[in-house]
């Protein structure tokens, strides 16, 4: 899964993206610092993996991860080139899903590109301009299709009359992500990369004085503003999750109690992209090796084996399953294997979350 950083210049999105990959990039507080894009991966917090790496003796432990890419700063007028903005939007026609950082606080002594803090107007500005990228890119697009529709491809037509609709989303600053679609019309429009299709959680950045205390008015309007679309929001200190990073798993721990947080802005930022992204994990366990595989909710078992190896795939039989809770309470898989919590299940069977699974396979 990768993920994309985005938001006006002097927002915290380099500050955050050090804490989340602990990876020294540079933050300084003036525009277009970030040119190109950073790339970092971290690891997805998983206590299950250590539970069963104890009860396997595994040698090695592979959680799943996630890709973070910092985009450098949007300004208006990226869609024309502004801020070197074409050559940011390119990047974030890659990534999954878009963490939307937005600053949340005052502070005279950090520059905002726009002179003021209003984080729906900030919202706006980098939403119209992945609009105003959209429209050029579906205007191609129907140049193309109506070439066809001359020609009396009927298909194309259909696909004509669709275009129409997504252009109308977008030249009233909609974005495609909110257009109710089928699922034929859903696989035609991936087919598109168009970048407001893409969901998007909005991370309201605010200073490490408010933590723990109820929301100012500035997170609040992006709340509001959340709600109506549909979309994902978190609230962290970037400030805070950097300084967070630099400790021991133990300091961070205290730091965290200290501070009143049951949970890191990571934790929070991975657990609402796995909610928006419909993803889940299902585990692997042995002597070798104790691993995470990342799937899509609803995957069935073969397509759960080909993330591992496409040959697993081609020639599944059937998979030996046991739900990692249950793994545990019984000690190990002989005993649950004894107590019937292992189930032999086919090619129909729904991988579910923490599903603990053995497939067997003949190529």
């Amino acid at each position: 899964m990768k993920l994309g950083l985005v938001g006006l210049p002097n927002v915290g999105k380099s500050t955050l993206f050090n804490a989340i990959t602990k990876k020294g990039i540079p933050s300084e507080n003036y525009p277009f610092c970030t040119i190109e894009p950073n790339i970092g991966m971290v690891t997805v917090p998983d206590k299950r993996l250590n539970v069963l790496a104890k009860m396997y003796d595994t040698k090695k432990v592979t959680p799943a991860v996630i890709e973070f890419v910092d985009i450098a700063g949007l300004v208006k007028g990226a869609s024309q080139g502004e801020g070197l903005g074409n050559k940011f939007l390119s990047h974030i026609r890659e990534v999954d899903a878009i963490v939307h950082i937005v600053r949340c606080f005052d502070d005279a002594n950090i520059t905002h590109v726009s002179g003021s803090v209003d984080p729906i107007r900030d919202i706006q500005t980098i939403n119209l301009e992945l609009i105003l990228a959209d429209i050029e890119t579906l205007q191609k697009r129907m140049e193309k299709t109506a070439k066809s529709v001359k020609a009396g491809d009927k298909d194309a037509q259909d696909e004509y009359e669709l275009q129409k609709k997504l252009m109308s989303m977008l030249e009233s600053e909609k974005p495609i992500r909110n257009y109710m679609t089928t699922p034929e019309e859903k696989a035609i429009i991936k087919g598109y990369f168009l970048i407001t299709d893409k969901p998007i959680i909005y991370c309201a950045n605010i200073k490490d004085d408010e933590i723990g205390c109820n929301d100012n008015s500035y997170v609040q309007k992006v709340k509001e503003l959340a709600n109506q679309e549909g979309s994902e929001v978190i609230v962290c200190c970037a400030k805070i999750e950097e300084e967070l990073s630099t400790l021991t798993d133990e300091e961070a721990a205290l730091f965290k109690t200290e501070l009143g947080l049951t949970e890191s802005g990571l934790d929070k930022l991975i657990v609402a992209s796995y909610r928006l992204l419909g993803l889940i994990s299902f585990l692997t366990a042995g002597e070798q090796e104790v691993r995470a595989w990342t799937i899509t909710r609803g995957t069935k078992a073969p397509q759960a084996a080909g993330k591992i190896h496409t040959d697993f795939e081609k020639g599944f039989i059937k998979a030996e399953v046991v739900s990692c809770h249950d793994l545990v309470e019984c000690g190990n898989y002989i005993n649950a294997k004894e107590k019937g919590r292992v189930r032999m299940e086919g090619k129909d069977y729904v991988v579910q979350d923490g599903d603990v699974m053995l497939f067997r396979f003949n190529v």
